[in-house]
């Protein structure tokens, strides 16, 4: 199977952080929100592949974007990346979110760069009503925002320390919007600990609620259980594969 892809743009979204276009009629045509590719970064310090959520999908023109934040030698070198370069991917991988035409009003929300794959879910789910809220950790780290604007009916910032939308964590104003509003499914990505607290948020309420998970990966398909992490079972609890049973699981299964 040919896994050789070209790069149609890069494009910077902070100092440290840019949204790769890739061409790939395949995976544009397959694609569904939630999932994620397994790229292969180059160079002898970057022999693992490295998994990008999809963030958003072009099917007529057959591209799809990953948004890549620089954390290394592996993302540093797909940074030099160009239009028209060669980009080895496999994909698209994993379990997606739910798309249920049953859920009216939804929101995502999202942390940092989990806010990636909530993109192409607001724009694929066929709710009538969609909240995005999304944190940050400042101002200057703030991506994607009229996009996000664009998909969504309504858009909530929060930064950490204040200096752009609402300051505090974003889990806050999931917290306000759930006594304000009657909202049927929640969609959860980012960091470990606000993840957490807003599945626990979700549950309260007793509202459904879907996380992504990111870990490290080795193979991406199930073989190598680099990506595990611990579910709830009705024996107790049990291991589970992040790419080939996740990345998106229910949060009420989830032992954080």
């Amino acid at each position: 199977m040919d896994l050789i892809r070209r790069v149609a743009s890069v494009r910077p979204l902070n100092e440290d952080t840019f949204l790769m276009t890739i061409i790939s009629p395949e995976i544009a045509a397959e694609g569904k929100p939630g999932q994620f590719v397994h790229v292969r970064c180059g160079g002898p310090d970057a022999y693992l592949r490295r998994p990008f959520s999809i963030c958003r999908i072009n099917r007529e023109r057959g591209t799809f974007d990953i948004g890549v934040q620089i954390r290394g030698r592996g993302t540093k070198t797909l940074s030099f990346l160009r239009e028209n370069d060669p980009i080895d991917v496999l994909g698209p991988l994993g379990n997606g979110f739910s798309l249920d035409e049953e859920d009216k009003t939804i929101a995502v929300v999202g942390g940092g760069i989990g806010v990636f794959p909530l993109l192409e879910l607001l724009r694929e789910h066929p709710a009538a009503e969609k909240l995005a809220l999304l944190g940050f950790r400042s101002r200057d780290r703030v991506v994607m925002e009229e996009d996000f604007r664009k998909e969504s009916d309504e858009l909530l910032i929060s930064t950490d320390d204040g200096s752009y939308g609402t300051g505090g964590f974003v889990t806050s104003i999931l917290e306000k919007k759930l006594y304000e509003k009657r909202i049927d499914r929640v969609f959860i990505c980012g960091p470990g600990p606000m993840m957490k607290r807003a599945a626990e948020i979700c549950m309260s309420r007793e509202i459904p609620c879907e996380v992504s998970l990111e870990e490290r990966m080795g193979c991406g398909i199930g073989a190598c259980l680099v990506c595990a992490c611990r579910v709830k079972t009705d024996e107790g609890w049990d291991y589970a594969r992040v790419c080939r049973d996740g990345p998106v699981f229910d949060g009420e299964k989830v032992i954080f």
